[in-house]
């Protein structure tokens, strides 16, 4: 494939990119317990604009934990289906790729407008009848700034996503509706996070599995990957994440003028935007001191790598065997990872499989697996 495709190809696939968030949470706001709604507004939910979808959906925002423990609010959506069914029925907890660290990019925005990228593939979910929570993460759509990237506080975000679903009466879920998580790409790290935090976090969601892809498990190997290359702006957007998380990182002082001006225009605009804006770009470009060599930030950017534990539910992983974003060999080692602690993993490698096509391709088959899980039919991996 040319260069010039390449780099358009995978503009459209940063809209399934990584992705996080670093709000905080006032006196009132932090009483209560993760999960726990805040608010809560009817809205809509179109893939395309005006495009109806036979469903109800409410704005919500809800209490979680930040990468370091404290609590925040969260912003997020519920999409129930309208089918006349009542009562407990599966529910996934969706974790979207990247929008961009800008308030207005949050997937809850894009909903009424129909603009959200993903939109089209969540209502392949609501179709099979299943409700949905998906999460803005943390400082997307809520005060603060977006902690992008930073994959413990992801995987609260989605872990409490679910439980806001279950605790909104007007959604009428309820507590023993059966839970399924799913993500690609920044969702497939979010995603990720929250299957092996699980067991720790949120233990009495009823998870049957996690469907995950193209999951950036090693930050440090994918910043490499993509230094100079299509995918460069992702690197600064990433380090703008870890920053909001942790400020003690000081990212301005390894800033240039450029890099400073770029990080700016990063916090206005959406992911298309800030990905044509920092095409082939190198950290070079835009810093005085690449700091992701710097003690400190390996230490944080480690902090986010994932297969450290094992998934207490089975877990449905893929990669793209060409993902021009996201390392081939990180998925690998995800698997190989979590196999030797004993998950449950059936992988799937995508031979034809670039960053954009994966999430497109998986997308039947990975609700399929779950739809398994969901009806209590076994798996045993492929480890």
């Amino acid at each position: 494939m040319h260069l010039r495709t390449r780099a358009l190809a995978a503009v459209a696939a940063l809209a399934v990119s990584f992705g996080l968030a670093g709000g905080t949470a006032s006196a009132d706001e932090r009483a209560g317990a993760p999960g726990d709604i805040v608010s809560s507004a009817p809205t809509s939910f179109h893939p395309l604009p005006g495009q109806p979808t036979n469903t109800k959906a409410w704005h919500i925002t809800y209490r979680s934990t930040t990468a370091r423990g404290a609590p925040n609010v969260v912003s997020g959506t519920v999409i129930v289906p309208q089918d006349g069914r009542t009562g407990p029925r599966p529910l996934v907890s969706y974790a979207v790729g990247t929008v961009g660290i800008a308030d207005h990019c949050a997937p809850s925005a894009g909903f009424p407008r129909g603009t959200t990228m993903e939109a089209n593939l969540i209502q392949l979910l609501t179709a099979r009848g299943w409700a949905v929570a998906v999460t803005d993460y943390e400082g997307l759509g809520t005060p603060g700034e977006h902690t992008y990237a930073v994959g413990r506080a992801e995987g609260h975000a989605v872990l409490d996503a679910a439980r806001a679903a279950q605790r909104l009466p007007a959604a009428g879920l309820g507590k023993k509706s059966p839970v399924g998580i799913m993500g690609y790409s920044q969702g497939g790290q979010a995603s990720s996070w929250a299957a092996e935090l699980h067991d720790s976090y949120a233990p009495e969601l009823d998870l049957r599995g996690t469907a995950t892809g193209g999951v950036p498990a090693d930050l440090l190997k994918t910043a490499d990957y993509n230094n100079g290359g299509i995918g460069a702006g992702l690197v600064l957007m990433a380090a703008t994440g870890q920053n909001a998380a942790y400020p003690e990182l000081k990212l301005d002082s390894y800033l240039n003028d450029k890099g400073r001006a770029y990080v700016d225009f990063l916090k206005k605009h959406c992911v298309v935007v800030d990905t044509v804006a920092g095409l082939f770009k190198r950290i070079e470009d835009v810093t005085v001191k690449n700091p992701l060599y710097e003690s400190d930030w390996q230490r944080v950017l480690r902090s986010s790598r994932l297969g450290t534990r094992a998934p207490d539910r089975p877990v449905y992983l893929y990669h793209g065997v060409i993902d021009e974003l996201v390392p081939y060999a990180v998925g690998k080692q995800l698997r190989a990872d979590w196999c030797a602690k004993g998950a449950s993993v059936q992988w799937k490698s995508l031979p034809l499989g670039e960053h954009v096509l994966g999430v497109i391709s998986e997308s039947v088959p990975a609700a399929n697996w779950l739809a398994d899980r969901f009806a209590g039919r076994a798996t045993g991996g492929n480890c």
